[in-house]
């Protein structure tokens, strides 16, 4: 979805400022001639190639995030071909080549992004030649976008790097999603507030954010022990992360209290967004509503999230009846959706976990936006395909959408072409990834490494091409 969340965007910025204090770019990496090529494709798409004089034959094919919905197609500044700076002069001075684009259209832009992607394939080869090895990677919902073109077409790589990606797809994403926003409705809102079908997203958003927090931030849902046990319940339907802050610690286990607040934070900063104004755009272009949570047992819900005992102690706390509460849930008019737009949202992408050369994915444990259960879902999918040889993933101990550091991700990219080099995954364990990592130096690890072994718990609502479920 969104490359990064603000605060996402305010870490990366520091690292920056602190790399740039460390040694200085031109000392820090070799200095290498770069070709770049512009351009515009047939569908008014940008695109941006850059091909350093010592190419290594490599070319790795980026897949940009989410942009918010404006009129029109995408400006030459939006293409893009690396995600932060540092891994980008890293990338070209040991040989790669880089190459992406904008995307035709904005918001949920999938149908747009995996034709123009093959597009830039194709100018690649018109205009540089032909590399040995094509790379797919990307960030969020170029995650999703880096899966979809190695499941639609998989002549065309040779390996895929997908970054705190959408790997649930589509359809489970946006069922999510409107678990979460039913609740938020059920229990807070009441039916003024839209959850799907939004007519006006502008003013459903600020509706939906003056129930959350209050209109002066202060006398909102937050402010009371029982509203905050209900935005924890909300939460825990999307297995939401009780943590926010990229540069803070994690909350301990039993500190409630700490993981809402982050909880609410992710609603208030990033969240709410989503659930409550972008989904009109994909709602738009979907032809009607995509979710429905006809037959979904709320109860069975939170037995499984990984909020559960959260919720349980912040209700007990507020003097609550969680059980009245999931009973009203469970009572309430169910949403059934458009079969159409479900249609269009399978092709805007479910994954049928057919991959026959290597994937790695990468993710933050404490991502509240496209949270690291998505992993769950993928690797699922890819298992029930027979293609588990095929997947690897790594994970890193830090909050925030996309908040790696540069030396986190090329130690995922090194760990990828030794897969290609050798035929044979190596290392792919956290202490092997930091080591790597560390030894990439200061200029590229603003903060230590924090690749952690961890085994993500199963996704909320899966849904995939496998199982319809």
């Amino acid at each position: 979805m969104w490359q990064m969340t603000k605060r996402g965007i305010l870490f990366i910025a520091s690292v920056a400022l602190l790399l740039l204090s460390v040694a200085g770019s031109a000392r820090a990496q070799a200095v290498v001639t770069v070709t770049t090529k512009t351009g515009t494709l047939a569908d008014g798409a940008t695109y941006l190639i850059e091909v350093p004089a010592n190419w290594n034959k490599t070319l790795f094919l980026y897949s940009h995030g989410y942009v918010p919905p404006h009129p029109g197609p995408q400006t030459l500044q939006d293409a893009r071909d690396v995600g932060d700076p540092f891994t980008r002069g890293f990338m070209l001075s040991h040989g790669f080549a880089l190459a992406g684009s904008s995307y035709a259209t904005t918001g949920w832009a999938i149908h747009e992004a995996i034709p123009d992607q093959i597009a830039v394939l194709d100018l690649f080869k018109l205009m540089v030649g032909d590399p040995k090895r094509t790379i797919a990677w990307g960030h969020s919902l170029g995650g999703i976008i880096t899966a979809g073109l190695i499941q639609t077409h998989p002549d065309r790589f040779d390996a895929a790097l997908p970054m705190c990606g959408v790997l649930a797809g589509g359809v489970a994403t946006w069922n999510t999603a409107l678990d979460s926003a039913f609740a938020f409705q059920t229990l807070l809102a009441g039916n003024t507030l839209q959850v799907v079908n939004i007519t006006d997203p502008g003013t459903n958003l600020a509706f939906a954010e003056e129930v959350l927090a209050g209109p002066d931030g202060a006398h909102g849902a937050q402010s009371t022990p029982q509203g905050r046990a209900r935005i924890a319940l909300v939460s825990a339907l999307g297995d939401g992360p009780g943590w926010f802050d990229p540069a803070s610690p994690e909350p301990a286990p039993t500190d409630f209290a700490s993981q809402e607040t982050n909880q609410f934070l992710w609603a208030q900063k990033v969240d709410f967004p989503f659930l409550f104004a972008l989904r009109a755009e994909l709602e738009a272009r979907a032809g009607g509503n995509v979710s429905w949570n006809t037959g979904v047992d709320y109860r069975v819900q939170l037995a499984h999230s990984i909020d559960r005992n959260e919720v349980h102690a912040l209700y007990e706390q507020a003097g609550l009846s969680l059980d009245a509460d999931l009973q009203a849930l469970n009572d309430t008019a169910r949403i059934s959706a458009n079969p159409d737009a479900v249609r269009y949202l399978e092709k805007n992408i479910i994954f049928n976990g057919e991959i026959h050369f290597p994937v790695l994915t990468l993710h933050t444990k404490g991502d509240g936006l496209v949270v690291v259960q998505n992993e769950s879902a993928y690797k699922e999918v890819v298992e029930d395909a027979g293609n588990k040889e095929f997947l690897r993933r790594a994970f890193v101990s830090r909050a925030g959408h996309c908040t790696f550091t540069p030396a986190e991700t090329i130690a995922a990219v090194q760990r990828l072409i030794d897969r290609l080099d050798t035929g044979e995954w190596h290392d792919v364990v956290a202490g092997d990834l930091n080591n790597s990592a560390a030894a990439l130096g200061p200029f590229f690890n603003i903060v230590p490494p924090a690749f952690i072994e961890y085994r993500p718990a199963r996704y909320p609502r899966p849904f995939d091409a496998l199982t319809g479920e």
